[in-house]
């Protein structure tokens, strides 16, 4: 072989090794839409740059529904490494055996979440916190509301969009609504919620806000509802100062998104390096600063301007809602919404 054959084949094996081709990729599935544009921004593209060797693709699906419907098919063979979705599914999916337990020793900064970060009975942990806000249009509603409260005022008939059960954001809302009437304990019951979500019905313009619930209210069809902080300070700031969002004085109850690892993935290795990588305080505050959810993990630093537009600096007015055992009396309220409350608005 000439020397010059033998220096393309060593150059030849140097390219193979190097090439991004024969680096590990592990599969992450989650939520599709601006949650991906800045996971990805945040998260995931510096992981990236720190883990050369590993690739992260990010497979975006619409809700938690779908996730875990694609997790079953797979079950046998596994395509998907790791999955970031809503507590009360990734319940469902451990207890189908479709995820490993997330702990120390998959990741030393597990010690360091907040004890709402683990909830029993679920693989994973959580990687993000959010919580429900009351949205308003700035242009109709000159004054900030500062309470619930608002959903209710008679001069928003016919003005204010809710997205109702099944929805979660309409369960967390009944929970809200329940304590606001004096209801105790609304594992027990939500009966004092669902009277005055019917009172609150005539004002409703619609159930099931389209594409979403921000853009009505941003550009004037609404003028209050009700939505997640993260995505609202997002649109906020793109709305051209239309869209205000209030954490109201009552408080309010996160929602929780979980990080698991699958079962078996193909990637498993991989998927634990990234997965603490996610869950390390300053990815935590790296993504908190660019959308706005509140950090799992207690060790985070987030600046007072990120930690403002979050529930992180409001910790004890956050009601503590026990999604595992909400998912038990889900139906029962979905059954209620549908009978009680539905039906009452215009």
């Amino acid at each position: 072989m000439s020397k010059l054959c033998t220096l393309l084949a060593v150059s030849g094996v140097a390219l193979a090794i190097s090439s991004p081709a024969f680096a590990e990729t592990v599969t992450l599935a989650a939520y599709s839409g601006i949650f991906q544009d800045h996971y990805t921004k945040a998260v995931v593209e510096p992981f990236m740059k720190a883990n050369p060797n590993i690739k992260i693709e990010f497979y975006g699906m619409p809700n938690s529904a779908q996730m875990l419907g694609t997790l079953r098919a797979q079950k046998a063979a596994p395509q998907i490494d790791i999955v970031i979705m809503d507590v009360s599914v990734a319940k469902a999916g451990t207890d189908e055996g479709l995820f490993d337990k997330i702990d120390e020793s998959v990741s030393k900064n597990v010690a360091d979440l907040y004890p709402a970060a683990r909830a029993e009975g679920v693989g994973g942990v959580a990687v993000t916190f959010d919580n429900l806000v009351l949205l308003y249009n700035k242009e109709q509603v000159k004054t900030a509301p500062t309470s619930w409260n608002a959903l209710w005022d008679k001069q928003y008939a016919g003005k204010v969009t809710i997205p109702a059960v099944p929805d979660i954001q309409g369960t967390t809302l009944t929970i809200i609504a329940n304590k606001m009437a004096g209801g105790d304990d609304y594992k027990k019951s939500v009966e004092a919620g669902i009277k005055k979500l019917g009172e609150l019905a005539p004002n409703v313009q619609t159930w099931d806000p389209k594409p979403d619930v921000y853009t009505p209210i941003a550009n004037g069809q609404a003028a209050l509802g009700i939505g997640w902080n993260a995505r609202a300070q997002v649109y906020a700031d793109t709305s051209g100062g239309k869209l205000g969002v209030v954490l109201p004085q009552e408080g309010s109850g996160f929602q929780i998104n979980m990080i698991n690892l699958v079962k078996n993935a193909p990637q498993s290795a991989a998927a634990k390096t990234f997965i603490d990588y996610a869950l390390k305080p300053e990815t935590q505050a790296a993504f908190t600063e660019e959308m706005f959810y509140a950090p799992t993990n207690s060790k985070a630093k987030i600046s007072p301007t990120a930690l403002s537009r979050t529930a992180a600096g409001a910790m004890d007015k956050m009601i503590a809602i026990d999604w595992i055992a909400v998912a038990g009396i889900r139906d029962a309220i979905t059954e209620q919404w549908r009978r009680r409350i539905i039906p009452l608005s215009r």
